[in-house]
Order: C-alpha cells, then structure tokens, then sequence
C-alpha cells in the first residue's frame, strides 16, 4: 500500500500501457489495429509477453483489467519476498530489511533513464525485475542454479532487465564459486557468440546501421537515449551509486565485516557500469542496437543494490539504531504516499483497477462501438492530457500519439520516418480548421475526429467536454 501511493495509485491503462495493451489486443485479435500494425509490431516481434498474457486471457476468461492488477500484486509481492530474503542474508536485524523494504517504495526516476524504481500499473518490466531480485536473493545463499533459471524466467517476461541482471549475477556467480567458471565461462563466450549472430544475420540486422537525421527527428524527446548529451548531474547521481557501493564496501573490508557476497555483488555492480561506459562511443555514433538497448538503463539495478549497500551501513550497525532508522524510513514513506494521494493527486483513489468514468473515456467508448477499421484523429498529446491514448480506451487506430509512437520509433526507421512525416502534416492541432480536417482526411483515410473544440463538420457523438465529428 505505500508503495502504491508513492507511485501516485495504482491505474490501469496509463503510461508504457499504451503499447502493451494494443499489442496483447493484437495477439488475441490479429485484425486490430490494421492502420497501426506496422507501428505496433515494430517493438511487439520483440518481445513474447504479449502472446503469453493472451493465452492466460484465453485460457481463464479473464478481463485485461483484471489480469493486469493481478500481474501487479504478484509483482509487488515478487519484490517484497525478495527484499525479505536479501535483508535476511545480509543484515544483522529484521528491522534493516523493514527499513529497506520502506526506502524502496519511495518511487524515484533513476536519472535519465526513462525508467522509475516502481510503477503504479502493471509492467512486464516489473514482473521481470522482481523475478531478478529473488535470483539475487538465490546469488546471497550461494544457489547459483536457481539464479540462473530465475534470470532465464526473467528473460521471456523483459528481455533487457533480464540482461542487466544476467551481467550482474553472473558475474558475482563467478566470483563466488570458482568451480562455476569453467563452466559457465564457456557457455557466456557460446551465448555471445551466438547473439553476434543473430544480430548479423538474424532479425536485428537492420539495427547495426546508423540512425539518419529522419530517425533521430523522431526520437528528439527521448532525452534518456543519448548519455553522452547529458548535463552533469545525471552523471553525478548515477555514477555517484556506484562510488557510494565502492566506499561503503571498502569500509566494510576495513572493518572486517564484509563478506564474499557483498564482494561480488560489488564486481557485478562494476561490469554493468563498464559496459555502459565501453558502449557510449556506439551510443554516440548512433549506431541504432546499443540506443534501442537503452544501455544507460543498468542504473537501475545498481540502484537497487546501492540502497541494500546504504541501509546496511547506516541502519544495521546494531538493534537500537535499525529500530529507529526504521522508524524514521517508514515515517517518510507513509507521510510522501499520504500527501502525494492527498494533495498531489486529490481525485484520483489508491487503487482504479478500471478505466474511469470521465468524459474521455464516455467518448472512447462510443469510439469502440465503431468499425475495426475506424481511423481516429485526436489531439497528438491525448495520452498525457486525457490519462489514456486511443488506442488503449477507444482501440481503434489513431493517427498519431505523439509520446508512445516516438519512443516505438526508437526500433523502426520506417516508424520514426511515420511519426516526422504525421507531425509535420498534422502541425499545431489547436489550430486545426474544418478544411484541414478534411483534407488530412482525404490523404489518409481518417474517418473520425475526436476534439474539444466547436467546427462545422458532421456531429456523431458529443459529451461535456468532447465532440466526435465524422470525416468520412
């Protein structure tokens, strides 16, 4: 619960939701969307989630709403267990493991990475971070097997958290059982080995070219995607984690309480920095794979284990003191949930496991009785200003929405040259004009257009707020 309301309430629909939810819809209906297709599929062949929740749908009936809320409590629950079971290995008091379970649900953008340490709706991305945290857990208590069938779990959940932990883990595995090396050594050179092939001759060989100045047109908002054009302080918090994990473990070893488990979670911790540092002249060059890795994206786990590193040493030095910084994590957590549900965000409940009941969402709904192939033009900004986009509410396609096709442009030239091409075509959609209207109808075949504002066209639906004309 104060998890949740750090992160603002849990909401269904909103944020990366925009993607994922049309691309199951697809996975369970290969006729929607069929305007959008392209679009959606660019990032949707990547992954397996999808066809993995339209078969549970399938299987148990149940509604996306339903089974997105029940993906998020197991996420929640995944994360706790695995902070119970990393608190109970390194810490000396139960009350340190309270208290890091408490500063984790302090939800916090990890510096420009376009990824929070906690979502309030369900993420695949979530899911597969809890999986990673209980084989982390399995790393502390030396069962390097089950770390590695976890990861692997992980991997078909998200691919790339999977693949900052496997980093991670696999290097502390190495470093803790020397046996494991000649073992595991070859197999990460077979597995290399292996993706240099598919991305040469498989389906990512498109992403070893460099994006041209139309791709990079289309991603200019994603300001997590270049680190070399970062300002200074994301530099100095991110790599700030990690030298805080090194000065804390140095104290350790000079007071003769480090273990080889911290050690090796250290080392992990310093070959995922490497490995953001050595790419960053790919990155810089804008060869298209290591951009559409989001690379900078390993502070996440290193800011995981950065707060495991902080509350054992400010907290856990002996009973009295964990009891009070417990007290004092807890009283912060619950007083910035209370006044972020009580003050920031006064309409909205802890927990909306529906879409709700606003004009917007009466108006997607008349749009959903609507052909399959219906064409809708609506404000580029929709999702952000109205909570859900078009597709996830109305689920038909949409001409353009502005935050969630720019970042799938991120995986597709022909995406991003999609998205530079629409923007410029449609300009400031607070000026649109009936005859504009018509004519962007005309060149692409858009059948309604969903606006707050008064134009001599065809009335279908109206509502407090909104007019849906037709332009068709």
């Amino acid at each position: 619960m104060v998890a949740t309301a750090n992160a603002g309430g849990y909401r269904y629909g909103v944020s990366d939701q925009a993607f994922y939810i049309p691309v199951i819809l697809r996975a369970l209906d290969p006729s929607a969307f069929p305007r959008d297709a392209t679009l959606i599929d660019a990032q949707g062949k990547l992954m397996l989630a999808d066809e993995a929740i339209a078969g549970i749908v399938r299987v148990t009936g149940l509604s996306l709403e339903h089974l997105f809320f029940a993906a998020y409590l197991l996420s929640l629950a995944l994360i706790w267990i695995a902070i119970v079971l990393i608190g109970n290995r390194l810490y000396q008091h139960r009350y340190t493991t309270l208290a890091l379970g408490f500063l984790v649900s302090l939800r916090h953008r990890i510096p420009r990475t376009s990824a929070n340490s906690f979502e309030p709706y369900f993420h695949p991305r979530m899911l597969a971070f809890g999986i990673c945290l209980l084989a982390t857990a399995a790393v502390l208590r030396r069962r390097p097997w089950t770390a590695i069938v976890l990861v692997a779990v992980a991997a078909l959940v998200h691919i790339t958290t999977a693949l900052w932990f496997a980093l991670l883990l696999g290097v502390a595995i190495l470093c803790l059982d020397q046996r494991l090396q000649r073992l595991l050594l070859p197999a990460a050179v077979a597995v290399a080995a292996a993706a240099v092939a598919v991305i040469a001759f498989g389906p990512l060989r498109a992403s070893l070219t460099r994006m041209d100045p139309i791709w990079l047109q289309a991603v200019a908002s994603k300001d997590s995607l270049f680190a070399t054009e970062w300002p200074l302080w994301p530099w100095l918090l991110n790599l700030g984690l990690v030298a805080v994990i090194l000065i804390i473990e140095r104290g350790r070893v000079a007071r003769g309480v480090a273990t080889p488990e911290s050690r090796a979670l250290v080392w992990g911790t310093l070959t995922l920095t490497a490995v953001f540092l050595l790419t960053l002249p790919l990155v810089a060059a804008r060869y298209a794979l290591p951009v559409q890795l989001q690379i900078s994206r390993v502070f996440w786990p290193i800011d995981f284990i950065a707060a495991v590193f902080i509350v054992g040493e400010i907290v856990d030095r002996h009973a009295r003191r964990a009891l009070v910084g417990l007290v004092a994590i807890a009283l912060i957590a619950i007083g910035r949930g209370t006044y972020i549900l009580r003050f920031e965000r006064v309409a909205r409940p802890l927990v909306a496991i529906s879409l709700p009941d606003t004009p917007w969402e009466q108006a997607m709904a008349w749009v959903r009785t609507q052909p399959t192939n219906a064409h809708v033009l609506a404000d580029p900004g929709h999702a952000w200003k109205y909570g859900t986009s078009v597709r996830v509410s109305g689920q038909r396609d949409v001409f353009l929405e502005d935050v969630k096709d720019a970042a799938i442009a991120i995986y597709s030239h022909d995406v991003a040259a999609r998205v530079v091409e629409r923007s410029a075509a449609l300009g400031d959609f607070s000026t649109l004009t009936a005859e504009r209207a018509r004519a962007l109808a005309s060149e692409y075949h858009l059948d309604f257009l969903v606006t707050e504002a008064t134009l001599p066209l065809p009335l279908a639906y109206s509502n407090r707020q909104f007019h849906i004309y037709r332009l068709s």
